[in-house]
Formats: structure tokens, sequence, C-alpha cells
């Protein structure tokens, strides 16, 4: 068996690679505030009687805006999950970021399964607590 050490780095990297796969699918809610926008401006149709009302082309663009902020946070705090693992360390914050990742499937799941199950080792957590004593 490796040691937790190793396991620990390519958790590190697969969380990496899912915030920049979170990344890309961010790009998606774009869509939705550049058609919201133009629905609110009215540049989509002949501007008659049958336009549809401006809210709810500013409606579609928040909520277009309030997925793309979640998804840039979500990446972002897989990063900084990464980072805490290949540091050993956050270790609280490491678990609760694989439980959240088990909701993106199927990748996300299956790097929160092996990161729940690696980080309940005993001797895995141990390494988080002596981590966190050895830099200060």
């Amino acid at each position: 068996m490796p040691p937790p050490r190793d396991d620990l780095r390519l958790l590190s990297i697969f969380h990496y690679v899912l915030a920049g796969f979170t990344c890309l699918v961010a790009l998606v809610p774009l869509v939705y505030i550049g058609l919201g926008a133009a629905l609110a401006v009215g540049a989509l149709g002949d501007g008659g009687r049958n336009a549809p009302p401006a809210a709810l082309g500013w409606f579609l663009a928040a909520l277009g805006l309030l997925f793309l902020i979640l998804a840039v946070a979500y990446a972002v705090c897989l990063v900084v999950a990464g980072r805490s693992l290949a540091r050993r360390r956050r270790w609280l914050f490491c678990m609760i970021m694989a439980g959240i990742s088990c909701a993106s499937f199927p990748f996300g799941t299956a790097l929160g399964v092996f990161t729940l199950v690696l980080l309940s080792k005993p001797e895995v957590k141990a390494s988080f607590s002596a981590g966190a004593l050895s830099v200060r």
C-alpha cells in the first residue's frame, strides 16, 4: 500500500483537474446572461405587442449570473482543497469539499468518495495534525 503522502498528492492533482472542468462548465451560464440581457433590452424580437417583458430578461440574466458565481466559487474552493491536501492542512474543509463534490456526478462523485475514504483513515488524519504542528 502506498504511503498516504502519495495518495494525498494524487487527490490534490485530481482536485485541480475537477476545478478546471468546473471552470469550463461555468461558461454555460454566460449564454443565459447574454440571452437575458438581450431580452431585457429588446434586441430579440420585433418590439411588438408579443414581446416578452423586460423583467423576464433581467430575471434570466440574474439567474445566469448567480449560477456563474456559484460555479466559480465552487472551483476556487476545489483549488483551495487541493492545495490543502498537498500541504496536509484544513482536514475538516477538505472533508466538507469532498462531500460537496459528491454531488458533481460522475467525476466529482468518484473524487469525493475517494477523498472521504482516504481522509477518514487515522494515519492520514494524524498526518494532517502533524503537518499543522510542524510548520508553526
